[in-house]
């Protein structure tokens, strides 16, 4: 398999790169997080003029029909940056607009995420489901010119800044899909561990009208299945990134910091550990395109899942090594909050949970290999 870029997708990578090194550097992205709206109009503005919000949308909306392997690049620039922008809460959503929407949905909906006027979240995750998308309390039922929503929904990433929702709920014929104008739902907002804005959602007797309904009634299942996959392949990207920089401002570290007169990282004890981070790193890029390769063009979904949880489980590791490491080589100061290292401990953290622990998505492959004999 090549693991290089295309051309274009080089291009754009080193475009979204230079822009965010220089107008979002670590002190920037320090006042957009103590922000009140926890995000840049302007950066969001910015990645819509150079096409990042419209790539994974279909062309026929303005987009550009791309991939997961196309937003690799993309995704390690912004694991680099610890971007906060809801760029993949939005992604998840407009996917299963385009993927489920009638014509009238995804014509109001799919242009204006495409010009960076729009953001959208997806309210999914319960209480208690653990990474199960088949676990879904939040109920739909019909009523007289639509339906109404009864239930609750947990950390659903971007929920604050989103102009409409896409919530599941169960109905008769199974787990379905409504879009939601944000002005509809109570929200208790808040800021995650990595920085990110989410919020917890009541749905008391919300009523939404009949058109809704994205895609069949019941059939929601598979497209989040289909999305989540897509979504956790980007976070894998998006950790190689992070991991990257990790791997090289500890590097640095190592080659300034001196101790009995002499850099630390002359210290052959450290050198190991160094070298087996940027190990880990390298595996987790072979990983991580393998686990977007599959998301775009897998012949199956058991192939999907099976690359898509084999690379978690290894950037599950290698997010926990790393950061680790990163922050026990800097010593006590590399967890304050003036070190950029710190805080990226803090996002491949998260990212290690996200959409799927280890022990998840060890399960799911073993289920999945099982099935294959």
């Amino acid at each position: 398999m090549n693991f290089d870029y295309s051309e274009e997708q080089q291009l754009l990578a080193d475009s979204v790169r230079r822009f965010l090194a220089k107008d979002y550097d670590f002190e920037t992205r320090k006042k957009i997080v103590a922000s009140d709206e926890g995000c840049s109009a302007e950066a969001w503005a910015t990645l819509a003029e150079m096409g990042v919000t419209g790539l994974p949308l279909p062309a026929e909306f303005g987009g550009f029909g791309g991939g997961a392997v196309d937003l690799m690049g993309v995704m390690e620039a912004f694991g680099d940056a610890l971007v906060v922008e809801p760029y993949l809460a939005t992604v998840m959503a407009a996917r299963l607009v385009a993927r489920a929407g009638n014509e009238a949905q995804r014509g109001s909906v799919l242009p204006r995420v495409v010009e960076g006027r729009m953001r959208l979240a997806l309210a999914h995750t319960e209480r208690g489901a653990r990474y199960n998308l088949a676990q879904v309390k939040t109920a739909a039922k019909p009523v007289a010119g639509g339906w109404q929503l009864e239930g609750e929904k947990v950390v659903v990433l971007g929920a604050p800044l989103a102009e409409k929702v896409v919530v599941s709920a169960r109905t008769a014929k199974g787990i379905s899909l409504f879009l939601v104008d944000h002005g509809a739902l109570r929200l208790r907002a808040y800021r995650t561990l990595d920085e990110m804005r989410a919020a917890d959602i009541s749905l008391q007797a919300v009523k939404v009208g009949a058109d809704a309904l994205l895609g069949e009634e019941g059939g929601a299942l598979p497209l989040l299945e289909e999305v989540t996959d897509f979504a956790t392949a980007l976070v894998c990207a998006e950790a190689v990134g992070a991991i990257k920089f990790a791997c090289d401002t500890t590097l640095e570290y190592l080659k300034t910091r001196k101790q009995f007169g002499v850099p630390i990282g002359t210290f052959q004890a450290l050198q190991h550990r160094i070298v087996d981070m940027y190990i880990a790193h390298e595996q987790a890029r072979s990983m991580a395109c393998v686990a977007a390769s599959r998301a775009d063009s897998a012949q199956s979904v058991r192939e999907r899942q099976l690359a898509v949880s084999a690379a978690k489980i290894k950037i599950a590791d290698a997010c926990r090594h790393v950061s680790q490491e990163s922050v026990q080589l800097h010593g006590g100061m590399g967890m304050s909050e003036e070190l950029k290292v710190s805080h990226t401990f803090r996002r491949l953290t998260v990212i290690a949970q996200q959409f799927g622990d280890a022990e998840h998505h060890l399960g799911r492959f073993a289920a999945l290999d099982t099935e294959g004999t």
